[in-house]
């Protein structure tokens, strides 16, 4: 099918530019196409003839520009994606959590889309942690598709999407459904209740108190540039425990960004410091956006 818009280079310099003041997204030339293909539904759906029309929108309507971004980030994932994290979390991480001499543990999924990590880590968690129910856990789910962030509290999947859940699990921490003649499966309550879903813009001021055992960002920083990924992973590590881990995407490396972190595998790893948080300036740069989701995330993750 032949799109009916197109992306001019100024048009597409200026959506560009508004990506990343408001959400330090990477739009380079290379992604031109996607851009156009993304928000060609957006036009579409608002009934506008052209990408000029949007720009004038989007200046009259301020609130689109959310719309607009939630529209430009991926929101592709499954259940137990990239299982090798998983093996490291039970060998590794979960026996570090257990021996911990305070019963507050926390942990974050940055970047949960439409909830499968987050899901996924609440699962493994009840399976292989001892005394979990005497424990004060949280796992934080954060993102900042506000499209995606609904389906994660719907928790409703297809089948598809559980291909790699044990089916021992899948049948003890879902309920099979029918929903217009097809088969889904919803998390249970009791997995739901370990975690707190709220929208986060990772370029905002983060409002939680934190600190955090674990960390989970993958998949997310491929969208940025060299300076935004370099201020996120130093913000990372303030908001860690010492000894705390972060865990990347398979297809992402801290080998090229200065960091302070002991590399453990790849894609894996862990501040030893014994410190106290290092205030970097990334840790302290303010923001006046996205005021209203502040108090339910520190709420939900203090």
């Amino acid at each position: 099918m032949v799109n009916e818009y197109e992306l001019g280079e100024r048009e597409f310099r200026r959506i560009s530019a508004m990506a990343y003041r408001i959400a330090r997204l990477n739009l380079h030339e290379g992604k031109r196409m996607l851009v156009q293909n993304r928000l060609s539904k957006r036009l579409r759906a608002l009934g506008l003839p052209g990408f000029r029309e949007y720009l004038d929108f989007l200046d009259e309507n301020p609130e689109e520009v959310r719309v607009m971004v939630d529209c430009l980030t991926t929101n592709f994932t499954r259940l137990f994606r990239e299982p090798e994290h998983f093996d490291f979390l039970r060998d590794e991480v979960i026996p570090w959590m257990d021996e911990l001499d305070h019963e507050r543990i926390r942990l974050w999924s940055a970047g949960c889309s439409s909830g499968e990590e987050p899901y996924s880590i609440a699962i493994f968690l009840r399976e292989h942690m001892e005394n979990l129910d005497s424990r004060d856990l949280l796992i934080l789910a954060t993102d900042i598709s506000a499209r995606a962030l609904a389906k994660a509290k719907e928790g409703v999947y297809r089948e598809e999407q559980l291909r790699d859940c044990p089916a021992p699990w899948r049948v003890k921490y879902f309920t099979r459904i029918r929903v217009n003649g097809e088969t889904y499966y919803r998390v249970s309550p009791v997995i739901y209740r370990m975690i707190r879903f709220r929208y986060l813009n990772l370029a905002d001021r983060w409002p939680m108190k934190g600190p955090f055992h674990v960390i989970f960002c993958r998949n997310v920083m491929i969208y940025f540039d060299r300076d935004t990924q370099q201020e996120l992973v130093l913000r990372f590590y303030d908001y860690l425990v010492p000894g705390g881990y972060f865990l990347v995407g398979h297809s992402e490396s801290l080998a090229r960004i200065r960091n302070p972190f002991v590399y453990c595998r790849p894609s894996v790893y862990r501040k030893t410091s014994e410190e106290g948080p290092r205030k970097s300036e990334a840790s302290e740069r303010p923001s006046t956006k996205h005021r209203e989701g502040k108090a339910s995330i520190a709420e939900g993750a203090g």
